[in-house]
């Protein structure tokens, strides 16, 4: 990681912050989070915008910020692009104009070239003289990025860049940053709320809250296997347990709601240790009315119907279980009417051993 992004800061007030993370050359990292994490304080702590109490930040082997030895470089040193959630581009200059702007460390007679260039790279040739306010959404963002690449920057930094876009437009621009980042290939860093834009870009996302980092590692690995129930309520899974562990090595249970439960994976827990645990709505099956299927015999769970909530195509059914749990799960809408899953109705389900996580409770840790 000598030559990508590093980045470990801690400081009580007037921020909290405790945050570790790397980006390396050509990856894009997520960092992931609700509104008011402190997201966004990380990207203006590597930009040198905001200076933290302690810690380091590294990026291309080089020390940008480390307080124990009083450095801090400022911000036009530090070889960052970066571009904000509204594109903060200059309204009276024209796309030329705002991207050669950022390009003073060339002579004058290069810089409307290499202007020109950057602009066609992000396929806006032929709108180099329209202003911000004569360009849609999508187009003011690629501006920004091109705007954000001229100073060849060692890392390019992205707040919530898709926000002001409508949805059409938001995947397009995800498609060219998937683009951009073959190209370009150094640490990207994207800060984004939204679970779906974090699991289609990033090759590695960190969960950020209340100014700490709590987990990092590949997009199916922490939204599928959070750290702990902290972490699980946080990427948006509601089926969030205790349990105690009735069985350990080859045969690990879990006892639940009176039912004991077949666990695929045991990361190191002992018969009789209370956990939590989570599974996520994709692992929940529910047993078809006219003939059972194979998978429907693993893990049968019996509950009744508390709630059900139609959402296009697809019903959102809310489970009781044993009178104390709701599960929560997804069945496509002609599948519910088929199995008469309605409020009231007693339904069963299965669940899939593969998809059961346990976790540490969070006091234990």
């Amino acid at each position: 990681m000598a030559e990508g992004l590093e980045l470990r800061v801690r400081q009580r007030a007037p921020i909290p912050l405790d945050a570790v993370f790397a980006c390396a050359p050509g990856e894009l990292l997520a960092l992931l989070g609700p509104s008011g994490s402190g997201k966004t304080t990380l990207l203006r702590i590597v930009a040198g915008l905001d200076r933290p109490a302690d810690g380091q930040v590294r990026c291309g082997g080089a020390r940008w910020f480390d307080a124990a030895a009083g450095v801090d470089l400022p911000p036009q040193r530090r070889r960052v692009g970066i571009v904000f959630q509204h594109y903060a581009l200059f309204p009276h200059l024209s796309a030329l104009e705002n991207v050669v702007a950022a390009l003073g460390h060339l002579p004058p007679a290069e810089r409307r070239g290499r202007a020109a260039r950057l602009l066609e790279s992000m396929n806006l040739a032929g709108l180099e003289e329209r202003r911000p306010g004569e360009l849609s959404g999508g187009q003011q963002q690629r501006v920004a990025v091109a705007r954000a690449l001229a100073r060849d920057p060692a890392v390019l930094l992205l707040d919530e860049p898709f926000s002001a876009v409508d949805q059409v437009t938001r995947r397009k621009l995800q498609r060219e940053l998937a683009r951009l980042r073959e190209e370009v290939k150094i640490p990207i860093v994207l800060v984004t709320h939204d679970l779906d834009e974090a699991r289609l870009l990033a090759d590695r996302i960190v969960i950020v809250h209340r100014g700490a980092t709590l987990q990092a590692g590949p997009p199916d690995e922490v939204l599928l296997r959070p750290r702990d129930a902290d972490v699980a309520r946080l990427v948006d899974l509601s089926n969030v347990f205790s349990g105690t562990v009735s069985g350990a090595g080859g045969g690990t249970t879990l006892r639940w709601q009176g039912t004991s439960l077949e666990v695929q994976r045991n990361p190191g827990f002992a018969p009789g240790e209370r956990v939590d645990w989570v599974i996520p709505s994709r692992y929940v099956i529910l047993h078809r009315r006219d003939r059972p299927s194979r998978g429907e015999r693993e893990n049968p769970v019996d509950g009744v119907c508390a709630q059900c909530l139609v959402l296009g195509d697809t019903v959102q059914v809310a489970l009781e279980v044993g009178g104390e749990a709701t599960l929560h799960f997804n069945v496509p809408v002609h599948v519910a009417r088929r199995n008469g899953v309605e409020p009231g109705a007693r339904l069963r389900v299965s669940l899939l051993s593969e998809g059961i996580h346990l976790m540490r409770p969070r006091s234990h840790q």
